[in-house]
Parts: structure tokens; C-alpha cells; sequence
């Protein structure tokens, strides 16, 4: 099978953005996406961004145009977000972002009317429907396809990190699960999904894919979930491995970290350097670390088994890193992941509100639909941050 791979600009960026429809008294999700969908009609069609549904009704997704830089795809998101409320605040719903919801139950919802999720959930059958997970997908350009994966197995180093910064998944169906992730250990029982396969070449993609569709497990590339994968259609790797962001400041700054990092290892190889590759047994463990322990894992940084605190070595990374991020325009960003790990991430926050609450659950979405609302709503309003 030959899967050509899209041209596109090197290091420009894209995201995608999974937003959760809640009833803003009650805080349980409301299967009124088609409804705001609808609403909203082609009012979108000539701006740079999109509005989608996705697998279950109580969820739309934000996409960015492409752009140069993050300030300029977050700008997309937040035209976006503005739309959407102008149809949503009048019908009371709220909008929020985490990995779960804190204690929606997968027998109440509602999957969206398409051939593709009728034909997902068919499969899959009770952990498809157990899909009630929200994530962000960070696309980078790559100019070269030969570039591709070993970028992508540079990430995978990574993976713990980026996990670590987005976990917001602490609760599943009204139970403290012990993990900062739990989307990341869901998400990865449907098939294709989870970790990327340690390829090396454009050529074994194409064989993966011819190997996977002769023997009916899927029928594109389109239907490859790996935590990092190639999106031949755009010319990007996508990174999709991070739990759905609660604020806006925040999906930027993971975004950037991205970002950064896809340019790093692309001027590692224009260098003819080798990139860090790790073993796929170390791979694993440190993204169960991260689901588990969040910012206070100890994840494993080399192939000689080296372990570090997972917020020290990033601390390095920042430093390291913040040439690459001031060329790339993405500087202010950037530097917030370092707010993340000081100020702690969603996962932890939410922690913090269920036990000043007693445990109640809704209060925990109440805090994330304040969250949510309070937030910047441009790039230029993150600024003053």
C-alpha cells in the first residue's frame, strides 16, 4: 500500500480541542451537540477554525486552522468557543474540558448517528461505549516524510511528559481512581490505539497499514489511534496522547512543548544526529507512571534505564529548549508549562476541590466549568498571565 504523505510547512501547527456539553445547574452532560451544531450551521464556514461532533452527542470538538505560530491557532480556538456560546449560554449549557467526567455513567449517554460509530461501538461493544474521554491533538508539520518517525520514536520519550502535564482524569463514573490519567489506560483498549509500534521507516508505515486492512482490522490510516501517529492527509505528526485540557493557557503550553520539541529533533537530524530512542518495555512503564503519579512520577529518560523526577527533567527540557521556542514565536507559552508544574495540573486540582467538598463530585464540575469560563480567551489576553 503507498500512502503519500501531504505536503505541509515545517513546524507549523494545528489543534483539535474535545469540549464536554454540560447542564450548567447540575453539571451532568447534556446530549444537545447535534441541537448546537445545527444552531450554529455553515456560520463557521469562513472562518479558520471548525466545529464538529464526535463519537457520543454530549461532546463537539474545536479545531484550529493551521498556523505559524500557537498564538495564532489558540486566537482559532477561542473564535470558536466565542461561537459556540453564542448558542449555548442562551439553552444553559456549559462547556468544560478534562479527560472524564467526574461521574457520568456510559449507560446515559447518547453515541453520535454515524455509520463510523455505529460500526466502532459494534465492535468494541462495552469498552467503546466506556469512551467517554476527552483529549487534545497537537498537529506539527514535518517537511520531510523520512523525518517522520524518527521524530516520532524522539516523542515517545517524551510521552510521560506530556501525559504528566495534561492528566485531568482523576475520577471515573463517581470513583477516585488513584490515577492522575485514567483516560490514558481507556483510551488504549480500543484497537489501534495506545502506543506506537517503534517503526522507523515511511515504508514499514505502509506495510503496517496494507497488513491491517487486508485482514479487515481497519480501513485507512484515518482509523489509527496510536498516543502519536502520523497524519498523512495533513503532513503532520499528531500527538494525541494528553488528557483534554481544563483552560485555555494550558493547551497552549502543551501545544508549544510540542511544538518545540518536533522542531528540536527536525534540527537534530538536519545536524545528522541520532534522536533518543528508548526501549518499548521503558516506553510503557513510564506511560503507566504518568497515568498513575501525574507530575510527581519518576519516568525513565534513557536507554540506560536512568530515572528522574518527571517535572525536574522537564524543568531541564524548558531550559534547554528556549532558543528553539523563541524562534518559534511560542517563548510566552512555553514558559507556562512551568506555571503548570508549580501552580499543579488539572488532575490534582480537581483533587484539591473533591476533598474541600466532602467528596461531591459536582462540585468538581462546577470548578471546571468555572475554570473553563474564566479563562483568557486569546492569545493576547494570555499575556498579562
Amino acid at each position: 500500500m503507498t500512502v503519500p504523505f501531504a505536503t505541509s510547512a515545517r513546524s507549523s501547527v494545528g489543534v483539535e480541542w474535545e469540549l464536554m456539553l454540560a447542564d450548567g445547574r447540575t453539571g451532568d452532560l447534556v446530549p444537545r451537540a447535534p441541537d448546537v451544531l445545527a444552531a450554529i450551521g455553515s456560520g463557521a464556514d469562513h472562518e479558520r477554525h471548525t466545529i464538529t461532533g464526535e463519537l457520543l452527542t454530549n461532546t463537539i470538538e474545536v479545531t484550529s486552522g493551521v498556523g505559524d505560530t500557537v498564538a495564532a491557532v489558540i486566537d482559532d480556538i477561542a473564535d470558536a468557543i466565542a461561537q459556540i456560546r453564542t448558542v449555548t449560554d442562551p439553552l444553559g449549557i456549559e462547556l468544560l474540558c478534562a479527560g472524564s467526567h467526574p461521574f457520568a455513567q456510559w449507560y446515559d449517554q447518547e453515541v453520535t448517528d454515524k455509520t463510523r460509530y455505529h460500526k466502532l461501538i459494534e465492535r468494541t461493544q462495552w469498552w467503546g461505549r466506556n469512551m467517554m474521554i476527552w483529549g487534545i491533538h497537537v498537529h506539527v508539520g514535518v517537511e520531510d516524510v523520512t523525518k517522520v518517525f524518527p521524530i516520532i520514536g524522539a516523542l515517545a520519550t517524551y510521552l510521560p511528559h506530556l501525559q504528566a502535564l495534561s492528566a485531568s482524569s482523576p475520577f471515573w463514573a463517581g470513583e477516585r481512581t488513584g490515577y492522575a490519567s485514567n483516560r490514558a489506560l481507556v483510551f488504549q483498549q480500543l484497537p489501534t490505539a495506545g502506543l506506537p509500534w517503534p517503526l522507523t521507516e515511511w515504508s514499514q508505515y505502509e506495510a503496517y497499514l496494507d497488513d491491517m486492512a487486508r485482514t479487515g482490522v481497519m480501513e485507512d490510516a484515518t482509523e489509527v489511534r496510536w498516543d502519536i501517529r502520523p497524519a498523512p492527509r495533513w503532513g503532520t505528526i499528531e500527538v494525541r496522547a494528553c488528557d483534554g485540557m481544563s483552560t485555555l493557557p494550558e493547551l497552549a503550553a502543551v501545544a508549544a512543548l510540542v511544538q518545540v520539541l518536533v522542531e528540536h529533533f527536525s534540527r537534530e537530524l538536519d545536524a545528522g544526529r541520532e534522536l533518543p530512542v528508548l526501549q518499548p518495555w521503558f516506553v510503557r512503564e513510564n506511560k503507566w507512571r504518568a497515568a498513575r503519579y501525574g507530575t510527581e512520577a519518576r519516568v525513565i529518560v534513557d536507554a540506560q534505564g536512568t530515572q528522574r523526577p518527571v517535572a525536574e527533567h522537564l524543568r531541564e527540557t524548558l531550559a534547554q529548549l528556549a532558543p528553539v521556542a523563541e524562534e518559534l514565536h511560542c517563548a510566552r507559552e512555553f514558559a507556562f508549562v512551568e506555571r503548570i508544574l508549580e501552580q499543579g495540573g488539572s488532575s490534582a486540582r480537581q483533587l484539591l476541590v473533591a476533598d474541600a467538598a466532602d467528596g461531591d463530585l459536582r462540585e468538581v464540575v462546577a470548578h471546571l466549568i468555572r475554570e473553563f469560563r474564566a479563562g483568557p480567551r486569546r492569545h493576547d489576553e494570555l499575556a498579562g498571565l
